[in-house]
């Protein structure tokens, strides 16, 4: 799944304008809600269904805001190509989140980090193998040598993005398993999609690039989605401590202590 859903995401980059491939990435927060509530007996309340519905906005206004690239030389068949391939990858991967989520309380049933990792090293390994076989079979390797000469930084820097790249997206994988495992997989998928918003705001702090208003609103929407989503973990967790003390109450309200 990982390797399918890697590749579609890589045509739909090849294909599809960039404002277009980003609108239909966000809609993986709709397709996780779906999947959650069919695997995962995810529950729907009010603020959750807002959280929901602000995040994709801010995610489809920020979107439609970017500046794409001229897709004129692209024909129309490899456009529908690239728009089917990143609607099928985001819904592959929220099924992914719900299944690994169903995995974690299903089949491991262990509460450590050994089982977090688990999850994330040998997922990885396979669809590293094979991308490294696709990659070898396509003779693509053959171009590598070029593609590090004609980068316009230099071949150090086209290594350290590499390196750099496949470090932090590890951590940030890793980081995406931790909150399945702790909370679930919706919640990590609000968390994804809120860093949509905060990307441009890191644009303009180390690039000096342009604000507008847009973005402040995308931004200021995520955040009303988010405290919407964690409003709701409050209330549960109230609720939880509420009938926790009910329980424990009412189970030692029978108990007959005999002094001696």
């Amino acid at each position: 799944m990982l390797t399918g859903n890697n590749l579609m995401y890589s045509y739909g980059l090849l294909y599809l304008p960039v404002s277009t491939y980003s609108l239909l990435c966000a809609t993986q927060l709709a397709f996780n809600a779906i999947f959650s509530f069919f695997f995962n007996s995810q529950k729907f309340t009010p603020f959750i269904l807002n959280s929901l519905v602000l995040l994709t906005i801010s995610a489809s206004l920020l979107a439609v805001n970017t500046n794409s690239e001229n897709m004129t030389g692209i024909p129309k068949g490899k456009y529908v190509i690239g728009f089917l391939c990143t609607l099928g990858a985001s819904a592959i991967f929220s099924l992914n989140l719900s299944l690994v989520q169903l995995s974690f309380q299903e089949v491991i049933k262990t509460e450590t980090f050994s089982a977090v990792l688990d999850m994330q090293i040998y997922p990885s390994f396979v669809a590293t193998c094979g991308c490294v076989v696709r990659l070898f079979a396509s003779g693509e390797w053959k171009i590598l040598r070029n593609e590090m000469k004609n980068y316009g930084k230099g071949r150090v820097s086209y290594m350290m993005t590499l390196i750099w790249t496949a470090v932090t997206w590890q951590i940030s994988s890793t980081a995406m398993l931790g909150l399945i495992f702790e909370v679930s997989s919706l919640f990590c998928n609000v968390i994804s999609t809120l860093a949509l918003p905060v990307v441009p705001i890191l644009a303009v702090v180390f690039f000096h690039n342009k604000m507008d208003g847009v973005k402040v609103t995308a931004l200021l929407l995520a955040v009303w989605g988010f405290l919407s989503y964690i409003y709701q973990h409050y209330l549960d967790d109230s609720k939880s401590k509420v009938n926790k003390t009910s329980n424990n109450e009412a189970s030692g309200a029978g108990v007959v202590i005999e002094v001696c």
